[in-house]
């Protein structure tokens, strides 16, 4: 059964960098679209931004669209999320979640439903944006 483990979050100040890492275990990366999710204090999981099993395709929030880049080693099993001029707004708990269908801001959304409704969010990363 895939597992999903966020890492690499931190406190950093306004318009500063963040590589966050998804590692999996228990099956292999490659099969998967994943995306990366992100829960602010007292809201909802929201989808950030997603990439295609093969790395081919990426989609993101326009939150975050020209900040964050998305990337994927299949060969490490493992999902970045490159975040840059981070903003205070991007501050909470980052998670990485394998999608239900392919990688658009649909199934980020559908996604976050689910995985939420079945309360199975994996261990997620702090990101805390503040000065």
């Amino acid at each position: 059964q895939l597992q999903l483990v966020a890492s690499g979050g931190a406190l950093v100040q306004p318009g500063g960098s963040l590589r966050l890492s998804c590692a999996a275990s228990g099956s292999s990366l490659d099969h998967y679209a994943i995306g990366w999710f992100r829960q602010a204090p007292g809201k909802e999981h929201e989808g950030v931004s997603c990439i295609s099993s093969s790395g081919a395709s990426t989609n993101h929030a326009d939150s975050v669209k020209g900040r964050f880049t998305i990337s994927r080693d299949n060969a490490k099993n493992t999902v970045y999320l490159q975040s840059n001029s981070l903003k205070p707004e991007d501050t909470g708990v980052y998670y990485c979640a394998a999608l239900f269908g392919p990688c658009n801001m649909e199934a980020l959304i559908n996604t976050a439903r689910t995985v939420t409704g079945f309360n199975s969010w994996g261990q997620g990363t702090q990101v805390s944006v503040s000065s």
